[in-house]
């Protein structure tokens, strides 16, 4: 009998290394972690201690073990804890699906179950006899069972309900599907769901196919014998045959019993099949592990008693240290049966099974001893640890406190170590942004995938941008060095109110202070009054108060398009927004309620003035009155005799050749033109796609923008006209960008957009976290250069490309707006029904100084909710489903709720 497993396509727990320092370098344990770190900061005195059971044991060390047994119940308590252990098992059922008639005998009827736990659900749909490949289409109204919901046009999610349907009475997850006879149907697709989980089910890496004729041709898909199942977890995409070569001698033993069902026929219905299959499916397991120790007032040893719910051989792998560097050692004392000693520095005892059905080991230690270490062994190839450390369990010792004394020290250390960190925090939490940073970056030129793929050039930039972010983590460092002159001094409240408002410094050109929040001051019919400028202007000092520190102003160039991205004559300023004197009066007052403007410069493409001799328009006037040198040679539409395209072609107009040394000498000269005669202080740049992220940073090191931000807009990844989880490959495509500005320039995150259009549109919240539980978007690798946004004058206003879902947008500017990068307000959402709780995230935002290096721990990603704790201010809730921030040090107090999002704050 064959079995498919199905589990996740990587173990985030597998390291190609082991984390225990004194396992062999040939042996590559999968630690699972335990869900509490299981590291003692404190001691617990307990007086009602489990009765310990004694342990099967060699006849040798019998009545030793029985001796300490009985030291250990006379003994005073000095530490008990249980603490959870969170691992993976396998479970086993079967995916069955069948079809019979119906009830009435010219109907058939399809039924698909699946017997392992979980909340399943049915994504299906039809195939028509004229439809090509997998299309998809919904199925008639008659077909549908209750409690579908339809998906878009072309499938029908329906939720599987559990019915005992075996003779065993095994509870089975079925749906069950009527099908009047329909000569247009061919086939019934689909695939299934664990909304628990996330993962998707497929047959072969594709979509389940049950034929309803007999003339369709053979396919790797069609339910039949002799087929296997492959898993699609998160829409990750496909994953390579699970299924071992066993299965084919399966399938011979259905194969009789399915032909037996299905006549041979060219044409019309089948008669009906069953085909079922084992499979394995990886579960969530809560285990525990019991620790105690105990002081014998008599010999002064330390007796310890692990007891463990765990089944199986289970092996304690452990030592003692002498200090808090808790080296492993292998002490001299008696060792409890079944104990090994592992290459002189560890110690090996198997766990042995007591009366109430656990195991435990029962240990004797002297009081030289002030800490005992040990990891837990299931298998060759799985070991549990804390998180990715030893257990660590402290041990009385000689000191001649009392228990009750040193318990007290212990609390008073601890007490001034959080004090000190809390006094801390505030210069850390910027720096530790920073060091994450590098550490990413190390990472990704390190690799080794990194070195075969990155040019030299790519690589040299992200060196460079290493060294910069050193230098700003030294450069605040050195700030945040106290120096106090002898006599007392006394900071009148206006001092200390403007040093907190002080943003850390300037870290390279295009970035900002990393505390920028950002309007885009514009949609897409804003030129049509003529006098946008004179408009926008009155709105200045609301949006101040409202918090944004930079504004985003449309194409200010002369333009084909009244938009203005079809800009020709580069130095006319006269638009369809208003004049340049406009311009420049709206900027000036920008910059007196203290915020900093976005100039909209479209570099990419220039609509020409002239037609050359064959009628084609690419002969520029105006002040740079460029000839068709400056024009790309590969783009047919405009003939031009410069160099190939670095880049995508933006077909409407002429694309511009930025390697020619004249068009780059040209547009540093405009840019540096626009700061100084207009006042911008720093650039959106439009559809950096179409040339290389190299000749913006020349464009920047020459116009030194306060801040810098490219749309770099290309599609995310899809299987079967659903959204993948992973798209690193799309979030990479925008960091290559950012990469090779040599990081001058931040990028719009169009990767963080499309993942929340998935998550809040579909309720599929489990896709706001990355295989390594980060942030999924460019705001997960690198956050200081990721421009967070959920809308634009492209995506919604009155175009409509690619619109958030409605009745969301809150749900996502409460995402935006908690987490780090640079967020991003869309102008139309402001001034609408949505000003308010816009309003009170700003300023949640502001007051807590949540920045673009701010730290993420996301706390739940499921189905119905995602939350996460941000810079351990801010606790936040997006979804439907509950969570409440977990007590610790922290007390939290909510901040805002409105519908399906939650928000608390540190108090």
């Amino acid at each position: 009998m064959s079995t498919v497993s199905l589990k996740p396509l990587f173990c985030p727990c597998r390291t190609e290394t082991s984390v225990h320092r004194f396992k062999s370098k040939a042996f590559k344990p999968c630690f699972v972690n335990c869900s509490s770190k299981f590291v003692v900061s404190h001691v617990k005195r307990f007086c009602n201690l489990r009765s310990p059971y004694s342990s099967p044991s060699t006849p040798a060390a019998a009545s030793t073990d029985a001796a300490i047994l009985e030291s250990f119940q006379s003994a005073d308590v000095f530490f008990d804890e249980t603490f959870p252990i969170t691992r993976t098992d396998k479970v086993e059922g079967k995916i069955f699906v069948r079809l019979d008639h119906g009830k009435d005998f010219n109907d058939q009827e399809l039924t698909v179950g699946c017997s392992l736990s979980g909340k399943w659900i049915l994504h299906w749909g039809v195939s028509l006899v004229d439809d090509v490949g997998s299309e998809w289409d919904q199925p008639p109204c008659d077909m549908i069972p209750p409690g579908s919901v339809p998906i878009k046009d072309y499938a029908i999610e329906t939720p599987m309900q559990t019915s005992s349907s075996t003779s065993k009475g095994d509870a089975f997850h079925e749906v069950r599907i009527n099908i009047k006879p329909n000569n247009q149907i061919s086939a019934i697709n689909f695939v299934l769901k664990d909304e628990e989980t996330g993962a998707w089910y497929q047959h072969k890496g594709r979509d389940f196919k049950v034929p309803l004729i007999g003339c369709l041709k053979e396919d790797a898909n069609i339910i039949g014998p002799k087929r296997g199942f492959s898993l699609w977890p998160g829409a990750l995409g496909k994953l390579s045959d699970m299924l071992p070569k066993s299965e084919a001698t399966y399938y011979e033993g259905q194969e009789n019993r399915s032909q037996s069902r299905v006549p041979d026929q060219e044409k019309g219905q089948l008669e009906g099949f069953y085909v079922e299959l084992p499979v394995i499916k990886e579960v969530s397991v809560n285990n525990s592990i019991s620790v105690s120790v105990r002081k014998c007032s008599e010999t002064a040893k330390n007796i310890l008693y692990l007891e463990t719910d765990l089944r199986g051989d289970i092996v304690l792998h452990w030592g003692v240290c002498r200090d808090d560097a808790r080296r492993w050692e292998v002490p001299p004392a008696h060792l409890p049966a079944e104990t090994a000693i592992f290459k002189g520095r560890a110690l090996r005892t198997r766990f042995q099974p007591n009366e109430n059905g656990r195991c435990s080991v029962l240990i004797t230690l002297g009081e030289e001893f002030s800490g005992f270490l040990f990891v837990l062994k299931l298998n060759e190839n799985t070991w549990l640890n804390s998180e990715g450390d030893d257990f660590y369990v402290p041990l009385p010792n000689s000191s001649g406190l009392p228990i009750e004394n040193r318990v007290d020290q212990l609390e008073g250390m601890q007490r001034e170590a959080k004090e000190d960190a809390s006094e801390k925090a505030s210069i850390s939490a910027y720096t530790d942004g920073i060091i994450n940073e590098i550490r990413n970056l190390v990472t990704d030129i390190s690799s080794e995938r990194s070195q075969k793929t990155k040019s030299k050039e790519a690589q040299e930039t992200i060196l460079q941008e290493i060294e910069r972010l050193a230098a700003e983590a030294y450069s605040i460092f050195r700030s945040s060095v106290p120096t106090f002159p002898e006599e007392t001094i006394v900071e009148s409240e206006v001092a200390v109110e403007a040093e907190t408002l002080t943003p850390p410094p300037k870290i390279c050109s295009g970035t900002g202070t990393g505390y920028e929040i950002l309007c885009q001051g514009f949609n897409w019919e804003s030129h049509k009054s003529g006098k946008w400028y004179k408009e926008l202007k009155e709105k200045a000092a609301e949006l101040a108060s409202l918090g944004f520190t930079v504004i985003w102003l449309p194409p200010p160039t002369e333009s084909v398009s009244p938009e203005g991205y079809m800009p020709k004559d580069l130095y006319n300023l006269n638009s369809r927004y208003g004049s340049i004197d406009e311009l420049k009066d709206l900027v000036k007052r920008f910059h007196e309620v203290g915020i900093k403007v976005l100039g909209d410069a479209v570099l990419n493409h220039r609509c020409a003035h002239h037609k050359n001799q064959n009628g084609v328009w690419n002969i520029f006037g105006g002040r740079l009155n460029w000839d068709d040198r400056a024009v790309v040679s590969d783009d047919p539409h405009f003939q031009g005799r410069g160099n190939k395209s670095s880049g995508e072609h933006f077909h409407a107009a002429p694309n511009i050749d930025h390697s020619q040394d004249f068009v780059r000498k040209d547009l540093k000269e405009w840019l540096c033109w626009l700061r100084k005669e207009i006042g911008y202080d720093g650039w959106r740049l439009d559809f950096v796609r179409g040339f290389w992220g190299g000749y913006v940073k020349d464009y920047m090191d020459a116009s030194e923008p306060y801040f810098a931000v490219g749309e770099y807009w290309d599609s995310l990844s899809y299987t079967y006209g659903e959204l993948d989880k992973n798209q690193d490959a799309h979030r990479q495509r925008i960091v290559d960008w950012i990469n090779a500005t040599n990081g001058t320039a931040g990028a719009f995150d169009v990767t963080t957009k499309g993942i929340l259009h998935g998550a809040l549109e579909r309720c599929e919240y489990w896709r706001l976290s990355d295989q390594k539980g980060k942030p999924p978007g460019v705001v997960g690798w690198w956050p200081s250069r990721a421009v967070t946004f959920i809308e634009n004058h492209d995506t919604g206003s009155t175009q409509g490309h690619w619109r958030f879902p409605n009745g969301k947008e809150i749900q996502g500017y409460a995402y935006i707006l908690t987490h780090p990068g640079t967020p991003t307000v869309f102008f139309d959402h402001i001034f609408s029904h949505y000003h308010s709780e816009i309003a009170a995230l700003l300023s949640l935002r502001k007051r807590n100084k949540i920045h673009c290096r701010s730290t993420v721990r996301i706390c739940k990603a499921e189905r119905d909710a995602y939350a996460a704790i941000i810079d351990d201010k801010i606790a936040m809730k997006i979804g439907p489903g509950h969570f409440d921030p977990p007590n610790g040090s922290q007390r939290w107090s909510s901040a805002l709720e409105g519908r399906d999002y939650k928000i608390w704050e540190a108090s």
